[in-house]
């Protein structure tokens, strides 16, 4: 046997009894113990997660570890996820939830702590087994928070073999657990994605992150400015929710960037704008270099000068947008496009434009006071989540207030090549059986009831 197929043969036994003996308040109290030693070694893991994978902030890690922590026992305390579901009144159908096996989760470089935490909580909830194969640049990290983890569950009971990880990574390794487990959850980048579409195995995966902030007339551009440069500085901006260009009036053009100036941002002249756009892309894609790193590492590749305490970069359009000028794309970094728009019309076409070169399914963002102009926005971006005059950064995945659910798995829908267009949460890993009988409150209909 192989060690894949060795660690799935332990995960198999251990499932066995952990989905005999866990009834949903024993496997509630194995979720809580998951989510709250992350939040209790927040600081410690943040550390490692900067120092092993040299991207991101460690201020805004340990923000994420106890925010992501809390947000997902929030959402899954006290949900019924084992046994029957719901009764309907009128049908009579039952549904019964029960657990698909062994889950692969596939977890990235850029989200270390927080992926194989939420994922390893939906298993627990849903009496699955997981194993976790983290991105082999931040093994130490991932292997170091799942450690943690082990060590909470041991007074519970949870069996051995039950969450295991992938001790020496590869592709090779992954390919083979997708293969082989009975579903995976794949958070990464897109061929890695793409691999776990192909691996003939039921998968949940991701698409690519490209946010358009929509800025409405008569809005606060100040506070506006504030939340989507706090998000697109977050964690030097490798969250595939974090803000990536803003699309403003253009009459408001000079207010909006003293805004933005005022607010940490700095805007590039046109020598400059192309200069950062030659240093932050190679070969059509973000260049690996510049991936979570400061808007100072930055703007010295580019060879540019910005003011100390600089949050973010922003470079103004050519005058187009979409494949016509490269800022359109996602920058998994603290840099920003800036578009005019004309009518609101033209702000949904940018974005949508934008959407369809890079992140389409994904999310946006817009602040406004016009609630006709966000219903629009929702109705015709090919979008899964739309958040409103809020950081998109730090609540597309999931907020206590806005009823997304917490994850670090954002799905696309068939936009982004995605199956689901939904935060993934712990309902994903949950195969339902349905009792179906034939209820006498129904009437059925006559034909010529019920075609007239």
């Amino acid at each position: 046997m192989t060690e894949i197929e060795q660690m799935i043969a332990k995960a198999r036994e251990a499932q066995a009894i952990y989905a005999k003996t866990f009834d949903q308040e024993r496997a509630d109290m194995a979720v809580k113990a998951t989510t709250r030693t992350i939040f209790d070694h927040a600081e410690e893991l943040a550390k490692m997660a900067v120092e092993e994978t040299e991207m991101g902030v460690y201020e805004h890690k340990v923000a994420k570890n106890r925010n992501k922590a809390k947000g997902v026992y929030f959402n899954l305390k006290g949900k019924k996820s084992m046994g029957i579901l719901s009764i309907d009144d009128v049908t009579g159908l039952i549904e019964v939830a029960k657990p698909m096996g062994v889950v692969a989760g596939v977890t990235p470089m850029t989200n270390p702590i927080v992926t194989p935490m939420s994922k390893i909580a939906f298993a627990l909830k849903t009496k699955n087994a997981i194993i976790i194969s983290p991105h082999p640049k931040s093994k130490k990290c991932s292997g170091k928070a799942i450690e943690y983890i082990l060590e909470a569950l041991k007074p519970l009971g949870v069996p051995e073999g039950l969450i295991q990880m992938v001790q020496d990574p590869s592709i090779e390794k992954t390919q083979e657990l997708m293969a082989k487990c009975d579903v995976t959850v794949a958070t990464g980048g897109m061929a890695m994605v793409k691999s776990a579409y192909s691996s003939g195995k039921p998968s949940y995966g991701v698409g690519a992150g490209n946010v358009q902030v929509i800025l409405d007339r008569d809005i606060d551009y100040m506070e506006a400015t504030d939340k989507f440069i706090t998000g697109r500085s977050f964690d030097n901006g490798i969250i595939c929710t974090g803000e990536q260009s803003f699309i403003y009036p253009e009459e408001c053009h000079d207010e909006v960037m003293a805004a933005v100036k005022a607010n940490g941002g700095y805007v590039c002249n046109k020598e400059e704008r192309e200069k950062v756009i030659a240093a932050i892309f190679q070969d059509g894609h973000t260049a690996r270099d510049v991936v979570g790193q400061s808007p100072a590492f930055i703007a010295k590749k580019a060879g540019i000068t910005i003011p100390e305490g600089t949050r973010v970069i922003v470079v103004e359009s050519n005058g187009s947008y979409g494949r016509a000028d490269d800022i359109s794309k996602e920058k998994m970094c603290p840099v920003m496009g800036a578009f005019p728009y004309k009518s609101f019309d033209e702000a949904i076409l940018i974005a949508e434009t934008n959407l369809q070169y890079e992140g389409n399914g994904h999310s946006v963002a817009i602040h406004s006071n016009n609630q006709s102009h966000i219903i629009q926005a929702g109705e015709e971006l090919t979008v899964s989540r739309v958040v409103v005059n809020a950081v998109s950064a730090t609540t597309a995945g999931g907020h206590v207030q806005n009823g997304l659910a917490t994850t670090n798995t954002l799905g696309c829908g068939s936009w982004g090549n995605n199956s689901i267009s939904e935060n993934f949460t712990y309902k994903h890993l949950l195969n339902i059986t349905r009792i179906a009988p034939l209820s006498n409150k129904i009437v059925v209909p006559s034909d010529e009831e019920m075609w007239k």
